[in-house]
Formats: structure tokens, sequence, C-alpha cells
């Protein structure tokens, strides 16, 4: 235990997806294979196991791309790779006193370490490459820094990255320095992993322990190496007997030199859910059964006390819940907890025989924790602040100026798959990565730099952002804009599928992040969890704006053709890597997206009569059984069933995962031809008087818009239908078709020929009769297109409104289009810089890919009207409107939190010459308004203003609180119609 104290010439030029540290001057090659020369590994046998281990791996990775065998020894007699820790290894220490290695700028600095090649290192070896560590950890990085620059992929065994083979290794490198890490404690949390890493392990992997017992934790400890991770939170629900049941588990965790740790419900390295025995040891309540609670507290610390550990303090409830108390208010609660931490902190020394101090501890302030925290209770002050996201990617607080004097520190909590309220996400990895960065590298600012921990689930899918999270751990300087998280992921990609793919790879990628941003796909259902509820009805549109379900359908069909495209172009020894880690993602999220949307139309189309109901539920049906036959892949053909039930397509069995119920529509004997036309509910009738569904909406010749006319059959049987245009400017997409019980409706475009349509007379005129239009009623051009099938003819209207208006030449705003002014908060028309702040765009995150925030977040908060306007930055967008009077302006926002108590999520907004009107986002606890952020993440709060006069006008966007992330701006003149999204951006 470690206590305290084919033929082809390859020069391999591969390093770290992400590197830190300081780089020489000088490049030369070393050869690790060259014809039948092999080299050695040399470690002292004294030094740490895992530096041992990671020789082993080195070896093996070596083997597996060369096909050479490199022997791993303590004797040195020729060529090869030098490698330890300094004061651990012998030959390390004698190189250090010959002065042949300088290791002045790595001792005792924490998990740094250097590759070198020194000459004549002993007698009779020209040269070797040395690794020199400063701890064991920092050794074996060392180590598996050499397997990456010969191309074998972190994710080698986890997701079946097969090295690329190679005759002859040569490395070309420079000297260079790695570390320190930015973060001190860097890992991740197993969790909710019942329904996939459990069984997996149970069932597959380790029978013979029957649960993720000592072998897997070996696997997962390499994984952790590899990605020059340290700390492990592991396993911790009922399925899954504790950590500490095992006792090989502590000791093969020292051996890898993981560092153990647990989560916020898991005081002092205690796995509450399933250690806790309430009929043999009473209550888990500190106020009444604390002695037996403190001899739990110290039969654990004595048997991890001389293992690296993390022990978290303080309390909560069993099955992550509130702690109970006597008194039922917050005083009572707070001072019971800082009784818990002051018994806590005098078991450990009582046990450990060290101070307190001296022993890593955290405090979680995690749900109701946190209300405690910001109620003045005093925690001491070497203890590790860790601060949480919302479960949902949002941190929820972050260390103010005296939290940042705290000598134990910060770190971070954060969620990439969560079981909980408002609903789970435990399937796919749809957290966004840039949305992650931003967090962190807030975080990171803020000085949250001793411990981060990553909730990943069951590993998989989760390989990439579990990657990035632990990259940005160790070197976030390689991540100071948006852009650094593109450049890791074509990086990335390359490594794993070829340089030629790693674009193609990165556009795919985020794609699916941006849809899934959206709305992930687990919450495609609009149900609830605690308590779980049945699907609900979907906020996407089908009238409005091109039909939002259409478009999301028409997005994952186009993602899912990108996806087959660029399948066979993937080389055969990565087939399956692009398979875990792009192919099913892609097609699952895209999949499961499709059943749902194709059962809102199943229910619509039902609905308004028409026969093609029945074709958008076996449309539904078809995707639920592409997921199953997906995930049958997965589990029992991939890799010959290697990853056999650790790929689960319902987890908790919630309804969102369910086959689809679907409606069938009572059809008639008779066909007939049925319209519905974009904006309205009611299809085409004859019956009802006055319902105005014969009309489509006003082309404006600015926006230049198009609406479509769903052509239908109702009833049974077969017929055809024409449509004609009663003026040349119209233009339709088809003009024939035929209708039956296999091609059941066609959607027809209808545009405008703008080069043809006259120009409009300013004449009034009376309304349509309806109030999608709010454009006044002047300068329109009408026409009609007539539909004919049988003896069934129907009229349908053309509006144009067609200005010629000499304001609007060659303007380069936003115009108003049906009553609203859409904008996307990337696109402003000037940006003014404030005294402290101004105005960033990041890429990668948002509806729209893109949103604004203001920047630095050490910039003050700009609270008053005058200090808004006289220090803030602002953006500016210039619009144009048809209309005057009232507008409510809708700005949505990333829903992010408050640094802390001295600052907001706020911004202000004004038109024109008003004084600007603050708009706050911030949410607290877990309100409605809260839930309903995190599942379309997006927060959207709206002010009055006041448009003059029809024209030329501006929007002022101000900051108030830096950090903000502005996503998109609706101006709204009382033309909006209700959508999920705004509506498409109103481009002049």
């Amino acid at each position: 235990m470690y206590r305290y104290k084919c033929k082809i010439l390859a020069i391999v030029v591969l390093f770290s997806i992400v590197a830190t540290g300081v780089q020489g001057q000088k490049s030369d090659i070393f050869p690790l294979v060259n014809g039948n020369q092999v080299i050695d590994i040399v470690v002292d046998k004294k030094d740490a196991k895992v530096v041992q281990i990671a020789a082993d791996l080195l070896a093996s990775d070596i083997f597996k791309v060369s096909g050479k065998r490199v022997g791993v020894t303590s004797n040195i007699d020729k060529a090869g790779i030098i490698a330890g820790t300094i004061g651990e290894s012998r030959l390390v220490d004698q190189l250090i006193s010959e002065m042949k290695i300088d290791v002045s700028k790595v001792k005792s600095h924490w998990e740094t370490y250097f590759i070198e090649i020194v000459k004549n290192p002993v007698k009779g070896i020209e040269k070797a490459l040395v690794v020199i560590g400063s701890d064991r950890r920092a050794t074996a990085f060392g180590l598996l820094e050499i397997s990456r620059m010969i191309g074998v992929s972190p994710w080698e065994w986890w997701a079946d990255v097969t090295p690329n083979k190679k005759s002859e290794l040569n490395i070309s490198m420079e000297n260079r320095i790695y570390g320190s890490p930015s973060v001190k404690f860097r890992g991740i949390f197993l969790n909710d992993e019942d329904w996939g890493l459990q069984r997996w392990a149970a069932l597959n992997y380790e029978p013979e322990t029957g649960d993720i017992g000592p072998k897997t934790y070996a696997k997962v400890f390499e994984l952790l190496l590899r990605l020059r991770a340290n700390t492990i939170w592991p396993a911790m629900h009922s399925c899954t007997k504790p950590f500490y049941s095992y006792p090989e588990n502590k000791q093969v965790a020292d051996d890898y030199a993981i560092v153990v740790g647990t989560s916020h419900c898991e005081p002092m390295l205690c796995n509450i859910n399933a250690e806790w025995d309430s009929k043999t040891m009473g209550e888990w309540r500190y106020d009444k059964n604390a002695e037996t609670i403190k001899k739990m507290f110290e039969t654990r610390t004595k048997e991890s006390s001389d293992f690296e550990s993390i022990y978290t303090m303080g309390m909560r409830g069993e099955h992550d819940s509130p702690m109970i108390v006597g008194e039922d208010d917050t005083e009572a609660q707070v001072q019971l907890l800082e009784d818990v931490v002051t018994d806590q902190r005098e078991i450990l020394q009582k046990k450990t025989g060290k101070a307190a101090h001296h022993l890593p501890q955290i405090f979680i302030p995690y749900k109701e924790v946190l209300n405690y925290y910001q109620n003045d209770m005093e925690l001491p002050e070497d203890i590790t602040l860790v601060w949480t996201d919302d479960n949902y990617g949002y941190i929820r607080q972050l260390s103010n100026a005296e939290e940042q004097k705290r000598s134990g520190g910060a770190g971070v909590y954060y969620h990439t798959s969560y079981w909980g309220r408002p609903h789970d996400y435990l399937w796919l990895n749809s957290t966004n990565p840039v949305l992650m960065w931003e967090e962190m590298q807030k975080a990171y600012e803020f000085q949250s730099r001793d411990l981060w921990i990553l909730n990943c689930g069951d590993i998989k899918p989760h390989e990439y952002n579990i990657e990035l999270f632990l990259d940005m751990a160790w070197n976030m300087r390689s991540f100071s804009q948006s852009q650094g998280v593109r450049n890791h992921m074509e990086k990335w990609a390359a490594r794993e599928f070829g340089k030629y793919n790693a674009n193609p790879v990165t556009d795919l990628m985020y794609e699916y992040y941006r849809l899934a941003f959206q709305r992930r796909p687990e919450f495609m259902d609009w149900g609830r969890v605690e308590p779980v509820t049945k699907a609900g009805e979907t906020e996407l549109n089908q009238i409005h704006y091109n039909d939002e379900v259409s478009l999301r359908i028409n997005a994952y069909q186009k993602l899912m053709d990108a996806t087959q495209k660029l399948k066979p172009k993937i080389a055969d020894n990565r087939k399956d890597a692009f398979y875990e880690l792009v192919y099913y993602p892609v097609m699952g999220a895209a999949h499961l997206n499709h059943k749902w949307l194709y059962a809102y139309k199943n229910k619509f189309a039902a609905q308004q009569g028409r026969s093609s109901a029945s074709y958008f539920g076996q449309k539904a049906t078809d995707a639920y059984h592409q997921i199953q036959e997906e995930t049958d892949y997965f589990n029992n053909i991939l890799q010959n069933g290697k990853w056999n039930h650790i790929m689960s397509m319902s987890p908790r069995h919630l309804p969102v995962f369910s086959k689809p119920t679907t409606t069938i529509c009572v059809r008639g004997n008779k066909p007939q031809l049925g319209l519905a036309l974009e904006s309205y509910e009611m299809e085409v009738n004859t019956e009802i008087i006055n319902s105005y569904a014969d009309v489509l909406p006003v082309f404006n010749a600015y926006t230049q818009s198009k609406y479509f006319v769903d052509v239908f059959l109702k009833g049974k049987g077969e017929l055809t239908w024409k449509a004609s245009a009663k003026a040349d400017w119209i233009h339709i997409s088809k003009d024939e078709g035929s209708l039956n019980n296999e091609n059941q409706e066609q959607r027809v475009w209808v545009s405008i020929d703008w080069d043809k349509v006259p120009v409009g007379v300013n004449k009034k005129e009376a309304p349509l009769g309806h109030d999608y239009q709010l454009i006044p009623p002047s300068y329109k051009v009408n026409s009609a297109i007539v539909f004919a099938a049988g003896d069934t003819t129907i009229s349908i209207g053309v509006s144009v409104f067609n200005p010629k208006l000499k304001a609007l030449e060659n303007y380069k705003g936003k115009v108003e289009d049906k009553g609203f002014v859409s904008i996307y908060a990337e696109n402003y028309s000037a940006k003014i810089a404030g005294k402290q702040a101004t105005w960033k765009t990041y890429d990668g995150v948002g509806y729209t890919g893109k949103v604004v925030s203001a920047l630095p977040y050490s910039a003050d908060s700009q609270t008053s009207i005058q200090s808004i306007k006289n220090n803030s930055p602002a953006l500016e967008y210039d619009f144009y409107t048809f209309n005057f009077g009232k507008a409510t302006v809708h700005l949505q926002a990333i829903p992010t939190h408050a640094f802390n108590h001295e600052s907001g999520v706020r911004c202000a907004v004004s038109i024109d010459d008003a004084d600007p009107v603050v708009v706050d986002f911030q949410t607290f606890g877990r309100s409605e308004e809260w839930m309903q952020n995190v599942l379309k993440n997006a927060s959207v709060k709206s002010v009055s203003q006041i448009v003059n006069k029809a024209g030329k006008h501006t929007l002022k966007i101000w900051m108030v609180d830096p950090g903000v992330m502005i996503d998109q701006i609706l101006i709204d003149l009382g033309g909006w119609k209700k959508s999920y999204a705004f509506p498409p951006e109103s481009n002049c």
C-alpha cells in the first residue's frame, strides 16, 4: 500500500489532446521499435506499484501497435525507457545526483513530470528516454503519455479504439515538462448504475463477484490513469455492494494510485444506502442516534487511514434526502450540522493520528445543505467547499471573495447524468460540451481548483464529455475560449477516427448537441418524475413557423443521414469505436425523437381527419423498434458481447422510453381531398362559417416568407389532385399528385417570385378577418391557388405585402414579420464596450448554436439606471416595424445561476432612447420556473416597451451582471403565436 509520505515507418508525433507545461527547444527522434531492436522499460522494483502497472500498460500498448514484445525490467542493459519517481527510484536518484537530469522544475510539485531524451544515462547506453515524476501518479502519467504518442487512445479498451498497426515506432519529441495540473483532485462518480454498469459487471465482466468489484474497478482505474485523473467516487446504489465491503477494492485503488472519496450523501466514506441498517442500528438521525453513527464513522476512518482518501464532511438523510432533526427549523438544522462536522474532525484526528487540517476533507452544499450553508453555518476553513450544479449543468453557487481565501479552497461536483426531478436523463450523454466548458471555466476563475468530480453514470456513453472534463481539469489554460472545445473535439475525432474524418465527426456531434440542448431526448415526452407522470402535451407546434415538429424530424433525419454517410469512411479497426462513441448516441437520440415527434403528428393528423394518421403512427412504432435493434446490437453483437448488459434503452422504465400509443383515424369509404394550411389548427372546410382557414399567412417581401399547404386524403381509396396558381408570381413546389393508401398526404410549399410580383399600392383595404397579419392593410397584392380533385375545387387565398419603401433600401437590420421581430443574439448591429466589460460570443451552445455574454466575470455589476448607461457594455440591434404601440420584448437566456449572493443574473433592455429596464433571470430552489428552464435549457423573461412609430428603431441590451448568456430576442407587437422556440430570425 502507498502511504502518504504492415511495414510502415511511423514517425509518431501524436501528443495528448491537452498537455500542460514547459516545452523545450530541441526535437529529437527516439526509436521504440526499430526492426528487430526493441527497447526495455526500466523501473525500480521499490517504486510505487502504479509505476509498475503503468510500465506494463505501456509495454502492452507497444505490442498492440507493433506486434513486438517490450520487456519491463529493473536492470538497464540496452537503450530504453527509464521511468521513476523522485526519491523512490534508485536509478532516477542516481541520474539526479550525477547531474544528468535537472529536476528543479518538477521536484516537490503536485503530479508533475517530464519526458526527456538523455544521452549516456549510464555507462554503455548511448541514450535513453527518461520519464521523471514528482510523485507516483506523475510517473505513471508520464509513461502513459508515451502510449498516447504512439497512437493508443485512452479509450482503447473502454470504447474499443483498436490501435493502428505500425512495424516500426519512432517518437519525435521535444523535452518538456507536464503539469502541475490546473485542478488538484480530478475524477468521476459512478452513479445510477442500476441499468448499466452494475448489470454488465455482475452478469458479464465480473460474474465471479456478481458485482462491481475489484476486477471492474481495476479497469475503471486504468481508464482514470490514462486520462490523467486521480479520484473516484465509487458506485453507491443499493444494487451494488458498498465499495469497502470488498477488501480488495481499496487495495486496487491504492495500487493504481487512485484517491477514494464519496458523494454528498456518503459522509466519512460511508455508503449509507447499503451500510446503514435501521433495524439493527436505529434511526439515521444524529440528534437521536449520534453514538451509533459515530461508531460507523470511526470504523471507516480506521479502515481507510493508510490509504489516500478524501472525507466527505457533514451529513444528509438516507437515500439522497434531507437530514431529519427534532426541531424543524433552519437554525436547529445548521447547529446540528456544525456538531456533526466537529465530531467528524475529532474522529479523523483520533483514528489517523494526524491533525484534521492535514487530511483532505470536503463539504458539499447540495440541495438543502446549500440553504444551511447560506444561513451562516460555520465551517472550518481547511475543508474544501465543493459547489454543485443544479443537476442539469448549471452551477448553483461559487466562492465569493472571502471564501476564495479559505485554505481548503473549493471544487465542483458536476452532472452529465441524473436521476430525479423534474426528469431523469440516464440514457445518452446529452450535456452540451460548450455549456460544460463555460460553467467549469467560470468555476476555475472563481478559484474552484481543488477538486472536480463528474457524475458520469455508467461511463458509457459519456466518453467524450468525461475526457473533455478531465482534460480541462488537467490544463484549463488550453480552454480560454469556447473555440477551445471545438479544437479539442477535432483533435479527439482525428485521434479516434482519422484526421480526414475529424471535421465531419465534429460537425455531426455539434449538431447532435445543439438539438439535444433544445430538448434532451429523455425529455421528449413532456413527462415528469417524482412522481412519475404519463406523457404530457408537447409544446412544439405543428401549425406555425414552418411546423416545429416537422423541422425537428427533418433535422434529426439529416443527422442520421450524415452519420450513415460517414460510417463507411471509418477504418475497419475503428468501426466499433465509431459505433459506441458516435453512431449509437446519434441514432438513439434521433429515433427517440422520431418516436415522439411522429406520435405527435399522428395525434394531430387524426384530429384533422387525415388518413395519414396511421402512417405517422407506424413511423413512431418503427422508430421504437429501431432503438430496440440498435441496443440489441450494442449489447449482444458488438465486440462479440463484450458490452452485454451495459446499455439499457429504458433506464427506470420511464414512460418516455415506452412503445408509443397511437391514434387510429376513423375513415370513411369514399376518398376526399383535404387541405390544411400553415398557421391554422382547423383544416380547410366549408361547413364552419368564417373559419378563416382558407387564406395563407401574409407573404412579406422583406422577409421573403414561404408557407406550406398539406394536401391529404380523407377516407379510403385513391384520388389525384392538381393545383394551379392564378398569378405567375406564385410558385408552388408541387402542382399535382396522387393520394392513396400508400401515399396519404403531401406537403406543398408556396413561395413568391419576388422579381415578378407587382408592387403593392398604398391604399386601405378591408382586413382578412383574422389576426394573423398585423401588417397594415395596404401595399397588398392578392391572388389565389386553386386545388382540384374530381368534382372538388378549393380556392386558397394568397396575399403579399410588397411595398417598395425607400427607408428599407439596402437596410441591414431586422424587419417585422406578421407582428413580431425575431433576432438571434449573436447577430447584433453594433457592440459598445463598457468600462470593465465587453460582449463576447460563445460558439457551440444555445438554440442557434451561439450566445453572447458580457465578460469578464470579475466586472462589477451595474444596478442603477445611471451606472448601466454610463458603465455597462451594450449590444445594439437595428429593426424596422410596420406597426407601433406597446411591444413585449422577450429575452431568452441560458438558465445559469448567480455566481454568489454578491451578484445576479440580470441584463437591461431599452428601445430607442428609453431608459434601460432590468430583466432578472434568477430562479430560487427547485421551483416550477426552474424546472421548466432546465427542461428546455432556456429562461425567458419579458418586459414592456413602446415602439412610438412605424419605422426604424434600435433595441439595446445592457449588461447588469457579467456572465449572463443571451440566446434569442423576440419583439412582439401582438403577432407572435405561442411556439416552443422563437420564430426564425426576421432577416431583411
